[in-house]
């Protein structure tokens, strides 16, 4: 009794897999990009935030209350 002979695998198709991005994988990056490009075009333009005490004051309640 001879022996079987495995059969050759079929060769992987070509084409594309068919996934689409939505529209915002492509625009969010496209978008920090020109504003990081626009920064270093025009640095007067970046200001340092502003400290406020208030969300500082609320971000240490928050700690007091989650560590107890």
């Amino acid at each position: 009794m001879p022996a079987r002979t495995p059969s050759r695998p079929h060769p992987a198709t070509t084409g594309g897999a068919g996934t689409r991005l939505p529209w915002w994988a492509l625009a969010l990056p496209a978008l920090a990009f020109v504003a990081l490009l626009a920064l270093i075009l025009n640095p007067s333009d970046a200001q340092a935030a502003g400290g406020d005490p208030a969300i500082a004051r609320l971000l240490e309640r928050v700690q007091r209350l989650v560590t107890r």
